[in-house]
């Protein structure tokens, strides 16, 4: 066991954790944020997706000790983000989740998307989703409510 130092959602925390712990069961046991679910375990469906330093990450095979000393935001951390919450809002507006297990992880991969570029191409969008896998068949719905973010992101001219 060693002692690591992790920032989540703005506040840091100490463990007690074998280095080489998937972060995912750091996040979801220790610290009780159950957002980040466990899929694959393979990083190929981005249900653990959470922000680092701004970017998307997977967390179901990556070690707690490639965290440490990171910005780590869960999608529950999202909620005080007014671009997430805009997300969120479009997400809700367009019905564009069936049984939410993948929501998550697209949220945080749509955020960081909207952190890069206010205006992404379609090339964009589908790369930030390329590792995201939605198995109950909401993709296109989700699709639709990220168009409909980057089409008023144009026109308010952010």
């Amino acid at each position: 066991m060693t002692r690591i130092v992790l920032r989540v959602n703005g506040t840091s925390r100490d463990i007690e954790a074998d280095p080489s712990t998937p972060m995912i069961f750091i996040l979801r046991n220790q610290f009780g944020l159950t957002g980040a679910k466990y899929g694959c375990g393979l990083e190929q469906c981005g249900a653990c997706a959470v922000l680092v330093d701004g970017d998307s990450a997977l967390t179901c095979v990556r070690p707690v000790s490639e965290f440490a000393g990171c910005e780590i935001v869960t999608v529950e951390g999202l909620a005080e983000d007014e671009r997430c919450r805009e997300v969120q809002q479009v997400f809700i507006e367009e019905s564009a989740a069936q049984c939410g297990y993948c929501t998550p992880g697209i949220v945080v991969a749509t955020t960081a998307l909207l952190n890069r570029t206010r205006r992404p191409s379609e090339a964009d969008i589908h790369e930030a989703l390329h590792g995201h896998l939605c198995r109950c068949g909401a993709h296109a719905g989700m699709l639709k409510a990220i168009r409909r973010l980057v089409r008023k992101g144009a026109a308010s001219g952010a």
